[in-house]
């Protein structure tokens, strides 16, 4: 790889991360690195195809910007996130944005599950219950730059080695998250776990914030329509735990089978929290399909005409609309509903409902999760 002292100044500059050493790399992308415990570093890495642009940064293997082109052909940014590796490095923050979650994403009823006649208990960080692989789960650690192409199908894959006992989960456990950009306007992820010597729940998805007006637009996501290819949902307690049951979506403020905007359903959902917003998990139809995946949904913005289209390997997905106030890229305040997220998944809490799609993962299997963002414009 061709080192470029040149662009590594100007690139540090940009994001105001300053050190005495900078050994900046470019691999069909650019790399700026910052120190890491134990001399490893944090980088952004950019990959780009056709209308198609993306940052990414090995800490927390997580999508960092997508920049898409609207009816003008105008290029925007479209997901939420930080300028800076330190914002994204700060473990208070609590977004995970475009982050990859785990090692079990979403929620476990009270930190705790039984396998083989062993009870873990996992690091609670939602009240009683723990969510998102735990205090410093996926999205929280740096991952290895394993492989980064270029070509046809520019292409990044991070890899991690969650130790036994980590957050409280059993074994030791390899897992890999490649980025591959599969068309001029497709983006495909595919999420990769190798259990070493115990078995160990998994359940991996990535945690984009959308808006598909474009981050710094300043309009919220009332307006976005969405369509969700799912009859059936999965009603949760108090804590947001499903709670084993698997309910229609017909006749409830939940049932996006047809196109319908966020804003013409969100205040008939009940309270969550002291907010009306959707955070929902949906079981998937599988009705339609494209290359051995189901779609899952579809959000459309009438300003830019942007259209994002989900595909995936996963049973389930998690609609959420962001209720939370955060200051992101340029010093933009992301105001309560500026933002969505499909994230496909494995059923919450599958540990302990035994009807639920199992998310166990024994030594020598391989668990996989695919998901394809594709992205266009509706003229």
């Amino acid at each position: 790889m061709a080192k470029n002292p040149s662009s590594c100044f100007l690139l540090v500059a940009s994001i105001a991360i300053l050190f005495s050493l900078c050994n900046c790399q470019h691999v069909d992308g650019n790399l700026v690195r910052k120190p890491i415990e134990g001399g490893r570093v944090a980088g952004f890495f950019d990959l780009h195809k056709g209308n198609l642009h993306i940052k990414l940064t090995n800490w927390g293997a997580t999508l960092v910007s997508l920049k898409t082109p609207d009816k003008m052909g105008h290029l925007a940014d479209i997901l939420l996130g930080y300028d800076s590796l330190a914002s994204y490095m700060n473990i208070s923050s609590g977004t995970n944005f475009g982050a990859i979650v785990g090692r079990v994403a979403n929620r476990i009823k009270n930190a705790q599950f039984t396998l083989n006649g062993i009870t873990y208990h996992l690091a609670a960080n939602s009240g009683n219950n723990s969510i998102h692989g735990g205090i410093r789960g996926f999205n929280n650690v740096l991952w290895e730059v394993k492989e980064m192409k270029g070509g046809s199908k520019p292409s990044i894959k991070f890899v991690y080695h969650s130790f036994d006992g980590e957050e409280g989960y059993p074994g030791d456990l390899d897992v890999f998250a490649t980025y591959t950009i599969t068309g001029d306007m497709e983006l495909t992820l595919k999420m990769e776990a190798i259990p070493r010597n115990k078995a160990t729940p998994v359940s991996l998805f990535n945690h984009a914030y959308w808006n598909l007006a474009g981050q710094d637009s300043g309009r919220d996501i009332l307006n976005h329509s969405v369509r969700i290819w799912a009859s059936h949902y999965l009603p949760s307690d108090d804590t947001l735990v499903p709670t084993g049951q698997i309910l229609p979506v017909k006749g409830t403020p939940l049932d996006f089978t047809k196109e319908a905007t966020i804003g013409s359903r969100i205040n008939e959902v009940p309270s969550i929290k002291g907010s009306h917003r959707f955070d929902h998990n949906y079981v998937l139809d599988g009705s339609e399909s494209m290359r051995g995946l189901k779609i899952a949904a579809r959000a459309k913005d009438p300003w830019s005409s942007r259209v994002l289209e989900v595909w995936t390997s996963a049973p389930g997905m998690q609609f959420y609309t962001s209720t939370k106030v955060y200051v992101g890229k340029g010093g933009m305040i992301y105001k309560p509903l500026s933002s969505f997220s499909f994230e496909t998944q494995g059923f919450p809490n599958s540990v302990n409902q035994p009807n639920f799609p199992s998310v166990i993962v024994r030594p020598g299997q391989i668990y996989r999760h695919t998901m394809v963002l594709r992205f266009s414009v509706d003229k």
